[in-house]
């Protein structure tokens, strides 16, 4: 489940593909915060709808609309959903996969998931790019959260019915068609989570929507993407690769 879900732009979003691949890691010469800039554990200890300024680093982008984009972004310390975030489509195009941006907004929740809305942003010198952290482990603990919305990797999942009889489902609850988000389902010890392929962030024409419709029940899959949450965790995967 997602905002966009209940919103009305599906048809008419610009999505941005640069997420559904994998990135190669590179530690920026230097992660040192500006004057007024919060670490990551002054942002997460900020209450929400206070203002917050952060600097990070651009891993994916989701959409681009009426002068908002939708980014994920991280540093060495922590990840940050920057939501529907003010930005001429001119600066969306210098979004690229690592770009180092400052960010002024308020910190918020929504069902489960904190981001930063009503934000403003600059861009700065530096390039980093996150490798995948492998939070298989923590599956089921309550030390997931602390990685939400990084990016980072299951490994050794099962793939299982999405409740269609099916090893996927279109929107949450099978109601949409080719181009909706496509919903799975996949267990590790017993446990079932449900993954996500948020279609304005990997579309149906990128390799990860097609590998999920793909799928067979019983398959085991490792895979990549951010740890995105909705009332639990939800991760939005932009790689698959069957084992």
């Amino acid at each position: 489940m997602k905002k966009s879900f209940i919103a009305t732009l599906a048809l008419t979003l610009v999505l941005a593909l640069t997420g559904c691949g994998n990135g190669d890691a590179a530690d920026p010469a230097q992660d040192v915060k500006s004057e007024g800039v919060m670490t990551y554990a002054e942002y997460e200890a900020a209450a929400l709808d206070t203002q917050v300024v952060i600097e990070a680093y651009v891993q994916a982008k989701q959409s681009w609309w009426e002068n908002q984009a939708t980014v994920y972004a991280q540093d060495k310390e922590g990840a940050y959903f920057l939501y529907n975030m003010a930005c001429s489509e001119e600066d969306y195009a210098k979004l690229t996969t690592g770009t180092k941006i400052k960010v002024t907004g308020y910190k918020a929740e929504w069902s489960g998931e904190v981001e930063i809305i009503d934000a403003t942003f600059e861009i700065m010198e530096g390039n980093y790019v996150a490798s995948a952290r492998d939070v298989t482990s923590l599956l089921g603990t309550d030390d997931l959260i602390k990685h939400q919305n990084e990016f980072v990797s299951f490994k050794g999942m099962t793939v299982e019915d999405a409740g269609n009889g099916s090893a996927f489902m279109y929107n949450w609850d099978g109601s949409g068609e080719e181009g909706s988000d496509l919903y799975f389902n996949v267990s590790l010890n017993g446990n079932t989570y449900t993954f996500t392929v948020e279609s304005y962030l990997c579309g149906a024409d990128t390799e990860v929507y097609q590998a999920v419709k793909a799928l067979e029940i019983g398959q085991t899959v490792d895979m990549e993407g951010f740890l995105y949450w909705y009332n639990g965790v939800n991760p939005h995967i932009t790689s698959v690769t069957v084992k």
